[in-house]
């Protein structure tokens, strides 16, 4: 059974810094994109960024709203992936969701594609 465990949410001020941490378990994560999103509070779940798997180019691709200050990371040997937050903004905050897919390059910022969801952590961000 596939299980995604999210942690490292928080409260933090505008312009600090969180590391989110997803650890996986039941799969071998280097045969999956990991991806993160985010739900904020009446709003779509969204895309914030995902690392592809080594089979698909290994590259990481982000939500342009946070190009510059979140950077995407995975370790397949410990099935951990990580997402380093930095100059967090008011917008940021949401529920950070953690998930795996193996769809083509094409769809890999669409939520339908992914399969398995973790339980969330909450961000706030806070002026």
């Amino acid at each position: 059974q596939v299980q995604l465990t999210e942690s490292g949410g928080g409260r933090v001020q505008v312009g600090g810094s969180l590391r989110l941490s997803c650890a996986a378990s039941g799969l071998s994560m280097r045969d999956y994109h990991m991806g993160f999103f985010r739900q904020a509070p009446g709003k779509e779940r969204e895309f914030v960024a995902v690392t592809a798997r080594p089979g698909s180019g290994g590259k990481s691709y982000y939500a342009e709203f946070v190009q510059g200050r979140f950077t995407i990371s995975r370790n397949n040997a410990e099935k951990v992936v990580y997402l380093q937050m930095n100059n967090l903004k008011p917008e940021d905050t949401a529920v950070y969701y953690c998930a795996n897919s193996q769809v083509a390059l094409s769809g890999i910022r669409r939520s339908d594609m992914y399969r398995t969801w973790g339980q969330g952590t909450q961000v706030t961000v806070s002026s």
